[in-house]
């Protein structure tokens, strides 16, 4: 299911701002997740053409975010290896890590399961990216606090990957001058690429 906005021709006067936006998102993504996602969402896997070694930027779903997990042991079948994103400051960019064998990640800043900061670091050539929703043009409503959209500025050869249930797409999100767009969106449907 879509959420519709209005047309060009019956815009109200003023849209939803960016946090009422990501309110009515959240309370969708929560009714989205369905027994079978990660499974079919893994099934895509070879879509991404992933080259063996590559570093690929996963994450650990936190509360009702879509999974990568299936994915991710998929992509590592492939060859890539995977690191995970971890919080260093409230304004910097993400730093990734390697996982060293035998170790696992741990609750860090947020709640969210983190590497440590003394694991490898790694420069990832895919990011695969957790979001609120996500439009045509690439563009995905993420939770405020601009991580990703420092990431990405800061990786601006890396290919950024929305992970994402099909009904997270909407006509229309509000963005900012800052916000930077995805490559493509992976979902339990398949890949869509955005032209950049």
């Amino acid at each position: 299911m879509r959420i519709h906005t209005p047309t060009a021709n019956a815009v109200p006067s003023t849209l939803p701002s960016k946090a009422e936006f990501r309110d009515l998102a959240r309370r969708r993504r929560a009714d989205l997740r369905f027994d079978g996602f990660a499974t079919a969402m893994a099934a895509h896997a070879g879509s991404l053409h992933i080259a063996p070694g590559a570093i690929v930027a996963g994450y650990h779903a936190h509360r009702d975010e879509a999974d990568p997990a299936q994915l991710l042991q998929a992509l590592a079948r492939m060859g890539a290896r995977i690191a995970f994103p971890r919080i260093v400051a409230k304004n910097a960019a993400l730093e990734f890590h390697l996982v060293p064998d035998g170790e696992i990640l741990r609750r860090g800043t947020h709640g969210i399961h983190e590497p440590l900061a003394h694991w490898p670091r790694a420069i990832p050539d895919m990011l695969l990216v957790p979001l609120l929703a996500y439009d045509d043009q690439g563009f995905r409503l993420g939770y405020g606090g601009g991580y990703y959209d420092r990431t990405l500025a800061a990786l601006p050869h890396a290919r950024a990957i929305g992970i994402a249930y099909a009904a997270q797409h909407m006509d229309f999100l509000p963005r900012d001058a800052h916000d930077y767009p995805l490559n493509a969106i992976l979902t339990q449907t398949g890949l869509t690429e955005f032209p950049r």
